[in-house]
């Protein structure tokens, strides 16, 4: 049993480190078993095919975020009047507690998320707004409570601005660090990245 588990491990993550370095289209399962350190019948056995493998590298995020932000948007449950720096304010904690999930989860985590929509990733669209349609609809009603005028279709598209931004900000996390600290503030962190993300986000958002 214990061996089973670790050999799962091991495709989880190689197929991750995989396919943040390479993107899901060009990344093969036979470079995915070669740094495994395993045959293409232990993927077989485990994951049944790359879709399967590709959304359960994702899933281990998702399993510890989705419900994070369910969660932290309870805070916002009972205010008549709700401001779009608060919905996206309740995503700060969820994101930055999945580097306890793995390391640099945060980072790997939405460079994931941007290779599913930059390769085109269908499957994992489905696969994510299947699963946790609770979450993703709890998140969209306080965006729209926060911006009762929004109508769908430019909702659909800030949305997705949104999303553009934050995975290209937060995947490139350490790079924009090392520019910020030698060009403008020697003491600059994720959190300080964080604060100056939401309100932009908020300002593009709002209606």
């Amino acid at each position: 049993m214990g061996s089973s588990i670790d050999t799962k491990e091991k495709i989880l993550d190689a197929a991750e480190c995989l396919f943040a370095e390479h993107g899901f289209n060009n990344t093969s399962l036979r470079t995915i078993t070669s740094k495994a350190g395993v045959n293409l019948a232990a993927v077989n056995y485990h994951f049944g095919d790359k879709k399967t493998l590709v959304r359960a590298v994702l899933d281990r995020y998702l399993e510890a975020f989705m419900p994070a932000v369910q969660q932290s948007l309870l805070s916002l449950k009972d205010k008549s009047e709700v401001l779009m720096e608060e919905v996206f304010e309740s995503l700060r904690e969820p994101l930055q507690n999945l580097d306890t999930v793995r390391p640099n989860g945060m980072s790997k985590f939405m460079l994931l998320i941007g290779r599913g929509y930059s390769d085109v990733q269908g499957h994992l669209r489905w696969f994510i707004t299947t699963r946790y349609q609770e979450a993703l609809s709890q998140f969209t009603d306080f965006v729209l409570k926060a911006n009762p005028k929004l109508e769908p279709a430019r909702l659909f598209w800030r949305l997705h601005f949104t999303l553009g931004a934050c995975i290209f900000t937060m995947a490139s996390s350490q790079a924009l660090l090392e520019i910020a600290k030698s060009e403008y503030n020697p003491n600059t962190d994720v959190k300080a990245i964080v604060d100056e993300l939401i309100p932009y986000l908020a300002a593009g958002v709002a209606e």
